[in-house]
């Protein structure tokens, strides 16, 4: 459904992969960090979310990039 809805809007197959990666390591970080507050250990909590958030950027710098280029070509020049 959801490759469906990307042809249909063109966009690019890999941007809505990368997406749902994206999703998928939030999820994980959480859930991670969850269990090891409930296990009293909150500062590895705090470093695997730490680490959820880094993955989330490294994997995102794409997208973005190619958000900024889009603006810059819609900006008259």
């Amino acid at each position: 459904m959801i490759e469906r809805i990307a042809v249909n809007a063109k966009v690019n197959m890999i941007y809505i992969e990368t997406i749902l990666k994206i999703i998928g390591i939030a999820y994980i970080a959480e859930f991670a960090a969850q269990i090891t507050k409930d296990a009293g250990q909150g500062a590895i909590a705090s470093k695997i979310e730490l680490g959820g958030k880094i993955l989330i950027l490294a994997m995102a710098i794409p997208i973005l990039t190619v958000m900024i280029e889009t603006i810059i070509q819609m900006i008259p020049g």
